[in-house]
């Protein structure tokens, strides 16, 4: 792998963490439950992307 593909890799990881913990604080605001429970669902897909750019390293 490249230092060019690492250093995408590395931000693409960042926003994932970013994104899954902007959902994460903004569900813990939210009292609507249906809205809540997406809200979560997001979270847990930005977890995903994670995981899977993590094992590209």
């Amino acid at each position: 792998m490249s230092p060019k593909e690492l250093t995408y890799i590395e931000d693409a990881l960042g926003h994932e963490k970013f994104l899954k913990t902007q959902c994460q604080e903004a569900a813990k605001n939210l009292n609507d439950q249906e809205l809540k429970s997406c809200v979560e669902q997001l979270s847990q897909k930005h977890q995903q992307l994670f995981d899977s750019f993590y094992n590209l390293v």
